[in-house]
């Protein structure tokens, strides 16, 4: 059995295929991180699915306790790796580069960027880390193009089908700074959404608890459950499309799995084109005006620079694909007597 103390981000002494359970140690730097972000980091050339297959069967272990996969470590923390097969050789896509069009995608999506952090727009359809089938998230993306980058790492997570602001931190002085204002609700973010129907709530605070289950074939669902975690949600319209659907915009106060899908079908309107939480029908309507995928956009992100804690708001605007819809459902709107709007805008293209 093989004990190590983590020293930087290579793999741990020892840790090649056949090695039985090892043990490290989190050091000062580790501190404040993720799990299975550490997991990832240590057990190089595992593919992520497996790292949470690992932990949901409770062979890794946190100070000799079984941990779930957002708890954050301390320095000091004692971790058990059970014995992986991980060289190379037997997970050549965990090495395998990314292609020039993602590596440029993703790298040409970054809207903002200092020392300690960037912001991307991230396009949908891409996810933030790879697994499920991709090889190549986000984050492994500007891994591959900053080999020099040692330290990037998410601040916090977007679905895959959801674009927008998304948050990546330069330095581990930094994840930890804004991992500890995103616990302490200190950060702010928007989001905007075209829902099904017309939303007739005003604005509305949706303060419900969401617990996550499993589907049949290991597919995850969030439902409203009373033992579930507390989720805060606050609608507010922007724009009436008539019956057929509404712009929202949506501030979160937590950042929970799927927490404005569930919200939003939870109060009756769906967002426009979820094929998990939504409504077949409408979504099949709302494609007859171009909707290609769902309509959930992060919009702006504020939190505080690290260190000198001074306010950082970053916008990201609308794709020119959700744009097209919002303005074929507008036509349409004219035609049939107009569309009513709240008091915001979308973002400008």
């Amino acid at each position: 059995m093989a004990y190590a103390k983590r020293s930087d981000d290579s793999a741990t002494p020892g840790a090649t295929a056949g090695v039985g359970v090892q043990y490290v140690e989190a050091v000062e730097g580790d501190a404040g991180q993720r799990l299975d972000n550490f997991l990832v980091r240590t057990l190089k050339g595992v593919p992520r699915t497996h790292v949470y297959r690992l932990l949901r069967k409770g062979e890794v272990r946190v100070n000799s306790k079984r941990a779930k996969p957002d708890q954050r470590l301390a320095a000091g923390d004692r971790i058990r790796l059970p014995p992986v097969r991980r060289s190379a050789e037997e997970t050549p896509g965990a090495t395998r580069a990314p292609s020039p069009s993602l590596a440029r995608l993703v790298t040409e999506a970054i809207v903002y960027e200092d020392a300690d952090l960037l912001v991307l727009n991230k396009p949908a359809g891409i996810a933030v880390h790879g697994g499920s089938g991709m090889t190549h998230g986000v984050i492994e993306v500007l891994r591959a193009v900053r080999p020099e980058a040692t330290e990037l790492d998410l601040v916090h997570r977007l679905d895959r089908d959801t674009s927008g602001c998304l948050i990546v931190a330069k330095r581990r002085a930094a994840l930890r700074d804004l991992h500890a204002q995103l616990r302490e609700g200190q950060a702010e973010k928007r989001y905007l959404a075209l829902v099904c129907g017309k939303w007739n709530l005003g604005q509305k605070r949706i303060e419900l608890p969401l617990a996550t289950g499993e589907r049949r074939g290991g597919e995850r669902h969030v439902a409203v459950r009373s033992h579930g975690q507390m989720a805060v949600s606050t609608f507010r319209p922007v724009q009436f499309f008539g019956n057929v659907a509404t712009l929202v915009e949506v501030e979160i106060g937590t950042g929970k799995t799927h927490q404005i899908r569930v919200h939003a079908a939870y109060a009756g309107h769906p967002v426009a084109g979820d094929d998990k939480y939504g409504d077949r029908e409408q979504n099949a309507q709302l494609g007859a005006y171009g909707l290609q995928r769902m309509f959930l956009h992060a919009a702006s992100i504020g939190v505080q620079r690290p260190g000198t804690h001074e306010p950082l708001v970053v916008s990201a605007p609308l794709g020119p694909d959700l744009h097209a819809v919002l303005d074929a459902l507008g036509q349409r709107a004219v035609r049939g007597g107009g569309s009513r709007r709240g008091g915001a805008r979308p973002p400008a293209r």
